[in-house]
Order: C-alpha cells, then sequence, then structure tokens
C-alpha cells in the first residue's frame, strides 16, 4: 500500500521525501512500512531531494523571478533540510538574480507611469521584496530603472 501510494504521487509530480512521508502519515501507513519504502525508493533515485530542490530553484526561479530568500523559504516548507536548501540556492548566479530582478521591473513599469516617483517606486520595490529580493537590491535596481526613464529617486521620498 505505501508503495502503491508514493507512486502514485510521483507520478503526478516531483516529490521530497518529507512530502511523502507526511503523506503515508496521513494515511496511516506504519511508520515501519512507511520508512522501508521511503528508504528503497531513495536507493532506486525515485527520491532525491537533492535533485527536486536544484529543479525547483531553476524552475520558480525563471518561471515565477523567485530570489534566493523566497526560493529557500518554499523548499523548507517542503521539507527539505537546510544544508541541500543552501546548496540548491548558491548555484543560483548573483548576476543572473540582479537580472531577473531587473527584468522584473522593467515589465511593471508601463503600470506605474503615472504616479510620482515615491509611489511608484514603493510599488516596484513591494514586488521584488514579495519576491524575496532584499531591500538594498530592490531599490537599486528600481533607482536604476526610474532614472533611465529620466525620473530622479530620492532615498528620503522612499522612506517618508
Amino acid at each position: 500500500m505505501a508503495r502503491a501510494i508514493c507512486l502514485r504521487l510521483l507520478t503526478m509530480a516531483p516529490r521530497t521525501r518529507a512530502q511523502l512521508a507526511e503523506a503515508l502519515r496521513k494515511r496511516e501507513v506504519p511508520d515501519d512500512a512507511a520508512e522501508a519504502v521511503l528508504a528503497r525508493f531513495s536507493d532506486v533515485g525515485l527520491i532525491d531531494d537533492a535533485a527536486f530542490a536544484d529543479a525547483w530553484v531553476s524552475s520558480r526561479h525563471a518561471g515565477r523571478g523567485l530570489a534566493r530568500r523566497a526560493l529557500a523559504a518554499e523548499l523548507r516548507h517542503r521539507g527539505v533540510d537546510d544544508d541541500t536548501v543552501r546548496d540548491a540556492v548558491d548555484r543560483l548566479d548573483p548576476d543572473q538574480e540582479v537580472e531577473t530582478a531587473r527584468r522584473l521591473v522593467a515589465r511593471k513599469m508601463a503600470s506605474t507611469r503615472g504616479l510620482d516617483p515615491a509611489p511608484r517606486t514603493r510599488r516596484l520595490v513591494g514586488m521584488l521584496a514579495r519576491k524575496g529580493y532584499s531591500a538594498g537590491l530592490a531599490f537599486r535596481v528600481v533607482r536604476e530603472a526610474l532614472e533611465s526613464e529620466g525620473a530622479e529617486v530620492a532615498e528620503d521620498e522612499f522612506f517618508e
């Protein structure tokens, strides 16, 4: 029964060991049977949290523009251990992260045209913050984008 549950779940989408263990617990599979199946699936490579984390980081960064902090939080929420999370997010190139932030801001700029610089800055920085970017990086990228349009952004405007 544990084997069938795990196979069905893995057929639908990749899962972490913790997600499969939780699914087995919810279905009241005895702990020893669950552990035996999880160990066997790990041994044969059907469960690989490191591969899951690498794929997750690549996919979510490219698709949703999430930064390291948000990606790490999502992986931890899915039961991936801290060392594996750290390894996966450390593979994300810092220059790529900055370029992704710039791309996100450029895409959002049109919908903020016509606003004064301060609220425009807050909206753009807030969007990046929700995706896990640090305040310093977010403000720098937004300032660059606004200045490239000819707008002047004073730091004290943002922090009023």
